[in-house]
């Protein structure tokens, strides 16, 4: 997994690239938790490059939702492959988030 981050308008983007699974899903979490120590708040997970999650990194987005809606801020995902989007149908996670076709919607 590889993960990079940029600020764009209020929105920390994070892209993710490759697996979150078992052996990295603790990497995921502490990227998150680093980042809203540092005071942020509003997130977009671009998961363009994730071509692979199971539920240890399905409960990490679940954690980030809930810890960003508790500062009153915002998590939203883009550009979700369709087999992980397919993923997020089943688990009953794309009702919980808000998903969106690119990061330029997201940022919106």
């Amino acid at each position: 997994m590889n993960l990079t981050n940029e600020k764009k308008n209020e929105f920390c983007v994070l892209n993710i690239e490759g697996r979150i699974d078992t052996t990295n899903f603790s990497q995921f979490e502490n990227e998150i938790n680093t980042l809203l120590s540092a005071g942020e708040k509003n997130f977009v997970f671009d998961c363009s490059g994730l071509n692979y999650i199971s539920s240890s990194g399905l409960r990490v987005f679940l954690i980030a939702q809930k810890k960003t809606l508790s500062l009153n801020g915002k998590l939203h995902l883009c550009n979700l492959q369709p087999s992980i989007k397919e993923i997020f149908d089943i688990s009953g996670f794309s009702s919980i988030f808000k998903i969106f076709d690119n990061q330029e919607k997201a940022i919106q």
